[in-house]
């Protein structure tokens, strides 16, 4: 049968990897983004322990059961494919001392196709490369989560409430906070539901139009990272979706920010997400935190929505606003709207393409949030925006190289106006060009500091080898 092996080096005790991998979250953070791969049971890695996946191999559905045996506390765990697209599939994972400060993850997959004949003629083909770009990105994720974590392995493990738990930012969020051994509670609509691998006993939920708790209690959390909201690029911008769009971000943080300032023991930190559509439509101008507001819709939207933070930062809680930029992830947002366009080789400048675009990857939108909720002097606002924005032209230009593909079918301005209305032009074909200068001056050093390198994180397709073999 064919059997697949891997060695990973990470320079971080035995103990330190094994305890990454046996919290919650670190499924969820191991999944690479451009598969779309979706848990709906995760049972841990214990004997016995079950994980189901909802995946699609082409455009065929797939549901992938694995039961996990044979676990070694701190050596090993092992699991078996029940049912999947695999005839066999078993997958030992081993933990290898190597130096004072190094270890090895030694993964061995003994595994076969529904028929033997084409486990031998199809696996060059159809299975072994996306099996290794999968233990590339495994690798990379595992090494990067880790060498975050270690900066304040010291700095005492804290309680968390997010809102927006659910979401893109939230979801991952959440996961890299639980590897790293903090007690991740998760801040609900009475409407929102959990994610299969969320804790169902860690939630507050409440009505965030009125502020009233419904379920549990805010009490005695350390942490509160605020970042609900209705999607902005999402629908086209009527102007109930505009009110639905001021309304859920606002009323909720305004109700939020008082519930924590009015507790006995409020939290040292309140974290809110706000995003660079505050300074509006800038043309070529440089923009830091020192920058005036804008004047158009989302500029006025985030200024009510930073404006909302106040009752918690009078009160003396340390209150972080967070203007993020265009989110880079397969998973959603941008990226995965004109994936499709631009795997055609039909995405290129769109409005002449001169307007700037302020990105950041998924991985340091979450690395900032952690540094600065760790940093004791952080406060108040910080653009999470990488330090080299590009223009929309060259983020076609970028992604195009990554996959492979022409990008320089023209898209007129008029079009995106008439297919988007003010979104369009909000979205599309105004821009900022916005610096993290504060972010930088904290000492934070950004995981992706090139939208190529970006992207190419994002999408699974890796030019630079890994330390593993």
């Amino acid at each position: 049968m064919p059997i697949f092996e891997h060695n990973a080096t990470f320079p971080f005790s035995r103990q330190t990897v094994w305890n990454w991998h046996s919290r919650p979250g670190a499924v969820r953070r191991i999944m690479p983004d451009w598969e779309g791969i979706r848990p709906v049971q995760v049972g841990g890695i214990t004997d016995g322990a079950v994980t189901e996946f909802r995946m699609s191999i082409g455009i065929v559905p797939q549901r992938w059961v694995a039961k996990h045996h044979s676990y070694i506390e701190g050596e090993q765990f092992c699991d078996d494919s029940i049912k999947g697209p695999f005839a066999r599939w078993n997958h030992v994972h081993k933990f290898v001392d190597g130096g004072e400060q190094e270890m090895t993850i030694e993964d061995k997959i003994d595994w076969k196709l529904p028929f033997h004949f084409f486990s031998r003629i199809g696996a060059p083909i159809m299975v072994m490369p996306r099996v290794r770009t999968m233990f590339k990105h495994r690798t990379r994720r595992i090494l990067a989560d880790l060498t975050r974590q270690q900066v304040f392995k010291d700095v005492p493990r804290r309680r968390i409430l997010i809102s927006g738990s659910t979401g893109l930012i939230g979801t991952q969020l959440g996961a890299f906070l639980e590897t790293d051994g903090h007690d991740v509670h998760r801040l609900l609509r009475t409407s929102t539901k959990l994610h299969a691998d969320q804790n169902p006993d860690n939630i507050v939920r409440w009505n965030d139009q009125t502020g009233e708790i419904l379920e549990g209690s805010l009490e005695g959390f350390d942490v509160v990272i605020h970042l609900a909201g209705a999607g902005i690029g999402d629908k086209r911008w009527s102007k109930k979706r505009k009110n639905l769009i001021a309304q859920s971000r606002s009323i909720p943080t305004e109700n939020l920010s008082k519930a924590l300032a009015a507790l006995e023991s409020p939290p040292g930190v309140f974290m809110c997400a706000s995003a660079v559509g505050f300074y509006d439509n800038r043309g070529d101008e440089e923009l830091d935190e020192t920058s005036s507001i804008g004047d158009g819709f989302l500029a006025k939207i985030c200024k009510q929505w930073e404006d909302a933070t106040i009752p918690a930062s009078s009160a003396g809680i340390r209150t972080i606003l967070m203007r993020t930029g265009i989110v880079t992830t397969a998973a959603g947002g941008m990226l995965k709207q004109i994936l499709p366009i631009a795997k055609m080789g039909a995405l290129g400048p769109i409005g002449g393409g001169k307007q700037w675009q302020s990105w950041i990857s998924l991985d340091d939108q979450i690395y900032a949030i952690h540094h600065l909720m760790n940093q004791e002097d952080a406060e108040g606002v910080y653009n999470l925006t990488a330090p080299n924005p590009v223009t929309q032209k060259e983020f076609a230009k970028t992604l195009g190289k990554v996959l492979r593909r022409p990008a320089f079918a023209p898209a007129p301005g008029f079009v995106m106006k008439i297919l988007f209305g003010e979104m369009g032009k909000s979205l599309i074909l105004d821009g900022q060009k916005v610096h993290p200068k504060r972010l930088l001056e904290s000492g934070y050093r950004f995981e992706h500091e090139t939208l190529e390198s970006a992207l190419r994180d994002a999408l699974g397709r890796f030019k630079s080898s890994t330390r593993s073999s």
